[in-house]
């Protein structure tokens, strides 16, 4: 007979992911990849006057960069203190976001209220994929734009993704989040409601003085790594340490033992709504 496939409670699945991104602080991790959220908000040629919403906003990147393109801005998290980092943000530039408390699965707008849906690194961790997609369809509205960047499977974060599961396994039966980094994942989640999608492959360098710095940096700011830290005795933190650094120093452009330079690749994705 053979096993019967795991059914995860997903209702707590979502408070474990959201305990987790609480934990740490996103923001300082999200400062030094900002740069993803403006060049999407670019290749997705928002235009001036145009509502635009930031789906598992975090502290408002992709937010905030389409406010400075002249959108109307909002922003969703379901981490509270996020979302104030993001409106300091927003009142330290002058420009006008609205950040909303909600669920990337269950987003508090009405249908077809936006002219254009963004989520960088942000709505490909919802444990429920179709239900995430449908509803960034649901509140854009016909011939709107959708613009995705998500990390691939085969690339830097996909990599140390997997060294973290082998020291702290993820539940049971969740999707994998970089499944929204490859063009087929997106094409059976998005496929019959858009007109065209555009894909490329980019890359973001993480730079560190060192593969150690780079360990610390993401044990104490990220939540999802803090998070694995936490769950083991001193002997497992030491091995997943030990990991990380090894992944780091593989993936190290510069190879001379010194800072490194860690290319990472992600998915940019715009969708055209029909």
């Amino acid at each position: 007979m053979g096993i019967a496939p795991a059914h995860p409670d997903l209702s707590a699945v979502k408070a474990r992911q959201q305990a987790t991104w609480a934990s740490g602080d996103f923001a300082v991790v999200a400062s030094r990849i900002m740069l993803v959220s403006e060049l999407l908000a670019d290749t997705a040629d928002l235009r001036a006057g145009w509502r635009v919403l930031d789906v598992a906003c975090g502290s408002g990147n992709a937010a905030i960069a389409a406010a400075r393109s002249g959108t109307r801005a909002v922003g969703v998290d379901y981490v509270p203190a996020l979302l104030e980092d993001g409106r300091a943000r927003a009142r330290a530039e002058r420009l006008d976001v609205e950040f909303l408390v909600g669920d990337a699965e269950n987003l508090p707008v009405a249908d077809g209220s936006f002219d254009a849906v963004l989520s960088v690194f942000g709505a490909m961790f919802a444990p429920d994929h179709e239900r995430a997609a449908r509803e960034i369809v649901r509140v854009t509205r016909p011939g709107g734009t959708v613009g995705l960047a998500s990390w691939t499977p085969d690339g830097f974060i996909g990599g140390m993704f997997r060294a973290v599961a082998g020291h702290a396994p993820p539940p049971a039966g969740v999707p994998a989040p970089v499944l929204w980094g490859t063009e087929d994942h997106l094409a059976g989640l998005f496929g019959a409601a858009a007109a065209e999608m555009r894909s490329a492959r980019r890359i973001f360098t993480f730079r560190f003085a060192s593969a150690e710095e780079f360990v610390a940096f993401f044990r104490r700011w990220y939540g999802p790594v803090r998070k694995a830290f936490e769950a083991l005795g001193e002997p497992g933190r030491a091995a997943l340490a030990a990991d990380l650094t090894a992944l780091a120093r593989r993936w190290d452009r510069c190879g001379d033992g010194g800072s490194v330079a860690i290319p990472a690749a992600y998915l940019e994705s715009v969708l055209t709504l029909r």
